[in-house]
C-alpha cells in the first residue's frame, strides 16, 4: 500500500511532534549541562574537558541545533581552585548585562569542590572569577552542582549538593552504605549574585528511594510554585534519574514527586541526569549515558508539559 504524500507528510508531523525528548543533540561528552537564552542565542555550559575547564555550545533555533565552539568559558578558574575538575556549570543573566555562572572547583586548601562564581559581559564569556569561593562545606564532603535561581523580587540564590558520598562511605558512589547525608543547600546572595548573605538553608536531603545521594539541582518558580529539579542514586549505573520537588516557599519545605521525570529505558535513555530547565520551565537540557562507554555523557533535550505541579516530558 502507498500512502498519498499528503498524509505520508501529516503522520511525520504527528511524529516529530509527540517526540519530545530529542537527543543526543550534543554527541560528545558534554555532562551535568546548563541553558541560558540571551540575545537571540541559547547557550550550554558543561562541566570540563580536557584542557577546557567549562565547555560551552550555541544554538542559533532556540535549542533544535548545537555547535560546540571548542571554547574555554572559565579560562581561569580562580586563585583559590585548581583546574582539572571544574564541574556543573550553570549561568544566569543578572540582568544588568553581567551574566553570573556558578560552578565547582577543587579547593587545595580545602582538600575538597566547593562552589564558586565568576563574571561576564558575553554570555559566551571568558567569565572572571572571583577571588574567594561561595561555599565550601569541607566537613560534609564539599560542594558541588551549584545553579543560580533569581524570584520574582529579584532576590538572587544559588542552589548546590553538600557531597557526602565523598567522604567514603564505600560502595555506589563512595556511600552505597548511606552513611553520609547529600543534602541540597539554598544560599541567598546580595544583588551581586556572587557575595553570600546569611546562611544557608537545606531544602532537600535523600530518601530511601534515592539511593547513596542526590544531586544535581536546579530550581525555577513555575505558576506560582517553586519546582526544585535533582538526580538521584549513582550517576554511572542505571538506577540514575532525574526527579523533582515542590514547595509554596522558596526555602521549603519541598514535596518529591511520586515518581521521577525520567529514568533508563525512557525513550531508549540509559542514565538521565543533569537536568536544567530554562526559568519558564517549558524546554530542558540534560545528560545520558552511552551504551558504549557509561562515561560519557551526551547532551539530550526535552520540552516539557504541565499540569498543575505534575510535570512531564
Amino acid at each position: 500500500m502507498t500512502w498519498p504524500l499528503a498524509l505520508t507528510v501529516q503522520l511525520l508531523l504527528a511524529t516529530l511532534a509527540l517526540a519530545t525528548v530529542n537527543g543526543p543533540v550534543i554527541n560528545a561528552n558534554f555532562p551535568d549541562p546548563s541553558i541560558l537564552q540571551a540575545a537571540g542565542t541559547t547557550y550550554a555550559f558543561s562541566t570540563n574537558s580536557g584542557s577546557i575547564n567549562i565547555q560551552v555550545a550555541t544554538s542559533p533555533d532556540g535549542g533544535n541545533t548545537w555547535t560546540l565552539t571548542n571554547t574555554d568559558a572559565l579560562p581561569d578558574v580562580g586563585s583559590w581552585a585548581t583546574t582539572g575538575n571544574t564541574w556543573a556549570p550553570d549561568v544566569i543573566d543578572r540582568g544588568d548585562g553581567t551574566y553570573v555562572m556558578y560552578y565547582a572547583a577543587e579547593s587545595p586548601s580545602q582538600g575538597t569542590h566547593c562552589v564558586g562564581a565568576a563574571t561576564s559581559t558575553n554570555p559566551e564569556g571568558p567569565y572572571t572569577p572571583q577571588s574567594q569561593p561561595i561555599a565550601c562545606q569541607t566537613a560534609g564532603g564539599g560542594a558541588i552542582d551549584p545553579a543560580g535561581f533569581q524570584d520574582t523580587d529579584g532576590t538572587l540564590y544559588v542552589v548546590y549538593k553538600v557531597d557526602g558520598n565523598n567522604l567514603g562511605g564505600g560502595g555506589t558512589c563512595g556511600n552505597g552504605n548511606e552513611a553520609y547525608s547529600t543534602p541540597i543547600m539554598l544560599q541567598q546572595l546580595l544583588s551581586d549574585g556572587v557575595t553570600p548573605t546569611g546562611n544557608p538553608v537545606q531544602i532537600l536531603d535523600r530518601g530511601v528511594a534515592d539511593g547513596p545521594l542526590i544531586e544535581a539541582p536546579a530550581l525555577i518558580l513555575h505558576q506560582g510554585t517553586y519546582v526544585l529539579f535533582f538526580s538521584s542514586n549513582c550517576y554511572n549505573t542505571n538506577l540514575y534519574d532525574i526527579s523533582y520537588a515542590t514547595a509554596s516557599s522558596v526555602s521549603g519545605p519541598y514535596t518529591k514527586a511520586s515518581s521521577p521525570l525520567l529514568v533508563t529505558g525512557d525513550d531508549g535513555l540509559t542514565s538521565p541526569g543533569g537536568a536544567t530547565p530554562l526559568p519558564d520551565g517549558s524546554f530542558m537540557v540534560f545528560h545520558a549515558t552511552t551504551n558504549s562507554n557509561p562515561l560519557t555523557r551526551p547532551m539530550y533535550t526535552a520540552t516539557m508539559d504541565w499540569n498543575g505541579v505534575t510535570v512531564s516530558v
